[in-house]
């Protein structure tokens, strides 16, 4: 039966998004089509959309029509109230749910959000549809403006009122609560709830309710001067600058809006070499308000810089400008990712999720899906915290993913760079690197420098290395952070947006060396295509394997198959299928077959085979029907570097698949390489990688 659950409050703001979320990113590691709909939409269509159906669509990449999302407007269900109609709409709602149930595994259902006229009658409305759904409920609270009993005394209210319809309640959200409540509304939430309702207590998070330079433009309805790339910024506070420039500067903080008259052209000034300079915070943005702009020889200095903030102009004076920032309430929005990977981290932090999770879901999917299969690496890198080395500080992709890592608290991290340059860089891109889990190590003036090169030379004398050529390759970045993972000081590297793959491996293969029994290393990449997750071997290393090689990258690919959760059948491809071909190159590819099959029997495995039969069910069942393999490989073996190179890129461009590799595998501790061309999201996914590797040993 299919499954689904309801998310309801009783207020306005009080955080149901975070919750939302939460769940869709939880549901989508163990199901493969999640829906999402919302009964009751605070927004016309002509207008545009629902944000919140908006926000959770296109950052989750549902293909959801959205007229399929809703059931009513609030005009709409308000005329049906008012008309004594409300069984009409509740057979509606459930027509429209039972399309979800239709066509999907699990469907998330959000109430209304008690904004504008009419909210008398929401509170009945979201329970009577939550009662006829016959679906469990997630009640969420806003501890906002509450004391502690006040809160208490909501959410056991709320609880009376959902159990006295026999409406399951699965899970009561505390959320928003003042952080030196959260330990009293714990305790004294639990002691009065049933002993089967979840609890989770959220204290509020300041960054998840400041609002950014994009949504104070739209509440002030200000004219953007300078700086649209720049709407994305974050404002955590604001100042009026109304002093001199000297006492104005003491007053910056981290984030700030400043907010002063058009014709203050020494503060304009101020604020923006105050921006570039690694002694002052870092500023969102201005508003310069009273209706006037800068003097036209400010305006051709600002036109001048490269980087302006984000400038806007409005034509009320500075009280009430400030005034009404204050009173801006900051949505999740699919513009601000970063805000949306925080409200998931903030629900996977303060919700027991495998609770939740076993309670929600009592079915297994066939297969696995690429979110179910990123869901499930990111819970496995977090189970066992591991340190891994970035050696390449000098490239901003990397420096983004590793803000992304410390946000999401995935790793600990080393960067190795100079720290000066580093943190000019982060400040240059607006990020924040959290020092708790983060070391930036220069190689040369690291405290390790001396031991590494003596270990080196130890290492390598026989091969006619001596203690002049081992300080200068330790000087390598790649040296030096495959020596930090030899001695322990890191569980694994991630290296190559700026280096070659040799560069990258030549260190680990020179002293990390091999796994015992392995001669070869070779490397898969994890292919997530649009309706599973499939592993191409060896795509990145061996150029022209002999048939041992490929037989040996074959049983080294299963085991990297299984060990991320997808069962092996493996595939080895040629340009033939079964006995019908011959030739070298066919020969080199049955023999590797048979030398699998004899070194591990346990493997499902078939070859020669195409691509084709390999993959579609029924070619597979014309070309080799007694095969276990055929139609339906999730290991696909190539026999050379050209094919499977050429193969995965062409894949991945033809179809949009996302590339999780190259991920080497063979050697004693793990050292993973990068694509020069990859992305900072192809960097998250590697390290996370690497650090699940270096957990299994």
């Amino acid at each position: 039966m299919t499954k689904a659950v309801f998310i309801a409050a009783a207020e306005p703001n009080s955080g149901k998004s975070l919750v939302a979320l939460g769940l869709v990113n939880m549901l989508l590691g163990q199901a493969r089509r999640v829906g999402y709909f919302k009964p009751i939409i605070d927004y016309e269509p002509a207008q545009g959309p629902d944000p919140h159906i908006d926000t959770i669509t296109r950052h989750f990449k549902l293909a959801l029509p959205y007229a399929d999302t809703y059931a009513y407007t609030r005009p709409e269900a308000l005329r049906l109230i008012e008309a004594d109609a409300q069984g009409e709409l509740i057979d509606a709602v459930i027509r429209k749910y039972k399309h979800w149930e239709d066509n999907y595994d699990f469907t998330v259902v959000e109430g209304s959000d008690f904004l504008g006229p009419g909210t008398a009658f929401e509170f009945d409305a979201n329970l009577s549809i939550a009662k006829n759904l016959g679906v469990p409920v997630v009640l969420v609270v806003s501890g906002e403006g509450k004391s502690t009993a006040q809160l208490v005394s909501s959410v056991l209210t709320l609880l009376r009122n959902f159990e006295g319809r026999e409406v399951p309640v699965l899970l009561v959200v505390a959320n928003r609560v003042v952080p030196a409540q959260a330990e009293d509304v714990q305790a004294l939430l639990r002691a009065q709830l049933p002993e089967d309702v979840l609890l989770a207590v959220i204290p509020e998070n300041p960054n998840l309710l400041h609002p950014t330079m994009r949504e104070i433009q739209a509440g002030l309805g200000g004219k953007l001067l300078f700086g649209a790339e720049g709407l994305g910024n974050q404002v955590d506070n604001y100042i009026i600058g109304a002093m001199q420039v000297p006492q104005f500067l003491n007053y910056l903080k981290d984030n700030v809006l400043i907010v002063t008259p058009g014709d203050r052209g020494d503060i304009i000034v101020a604020a923006l070499q105050a921006n570039t300079s690694a002694n002052y915070p870092r500023v969102a943005g201005l508003v310069l308000t009273a209706g006037s702009e800068p003097d036209p020889p400010i305006m051709r200095l600002l036109e001048g810089l490269p980087g302006v903030v984000p400038i806007l102009a409005v034509p009320m004076g500075s009280f009430e400008t400030t005034t009404r920032v204050a009173n801006i309430k900051s949505r999740i929005s699919p513009e601000n990712p970063k805000k949306i990977l925080l409200a998931i981290n903030t629900f996977e932090r303060h919700v027991d999720v495998r609770v939740l999770e076993e309670k929600l879901v009592s079915f297994q999917s066939e297969g696995i899906t690429p979110h179910m299969f990123q869901y499930r690496l990111l819970q496995w890198a977090k189970r066992s915290r591991r340190h891994i080395v970035l050696p390449e500080g000098n490239d901003d992709r990397i420096l983004r993913a590793a803000a992304q890592l410390l946000h999401q608290d995935v790793v600990d991290l080393t960067i190795l760079g100079d720290p000066a340059e580093v943190a000019a860089s982060a400040k240059r891109l607006g990020l924040n690197l959290p020092a708790g889990h983060l070391r930036i190590v220069d190689p040369v003036n690291s405290e390790q420098y001396a031991d590494y090169v003596e270990t080196f030379y130890e290492l390598r004398k026989d091969k006619g290395v001596n203690h002049d050529m081992a300080r200068d390759l330790l000087r390598d970045v790649s040296y030096f952070g495959s020596m930090m993972v030899y001695k322990g000081h890191a569980d694994g590297m991630v290296s190559g947006a700026v280096h070659t793959t040799q560069h990258t491996i030549r260190p680990a293969l020179q002293f990390i060396k091999t796994k015992p029994g392995v001669s070869v290393v070779s490397s898969v990449f994890f292919m997530c295509l649009p309706d599973r997750v499939a592993v191409f071997g060896d795509c990145a290393v061996n150029p022209n394997p002999t048939a041992e090689q490929l037989a040996e990258i074959a049983i080294s690919s299963a085991e990297s198959s299984r060990a991320f959760g997808i069962e092996p059948r493996v595939a080895m491809l040629s340009y033939s299928s079964g006995t019908s071909g011959a030739g070298a190159d066919v020969e080199k590819v049955r023999q590797a077959t048979e030398l699998v099959r004899q070194k591990r029997p346990d493997l499902k495995v078939d070859g020669p085979i195409q691509y084709d039969a390999a993959v579609d069910p029924l070619v597979g069942r014309q070309k080799l029907p007694d095969s276990e393999v055929a139609g339906q490989a999730s290991v696909l073996i190539f026999p050379d570097l050209n094919t499977g190179n050429n193969t995965y890129k062409a894949v991945q461009r033809e179809t949009g698949a996302l590339a999780i590799g190259p991920v080497l595998q063979g050697l004693n501790k793990p050292v993973n390489d990068l694509s020069r061309g990859c992305t900072v999201d192809d960097i998250f996914n590697t390290v996370v990688i690497t650090a699940i590797q270096s957990q299994q040993g």
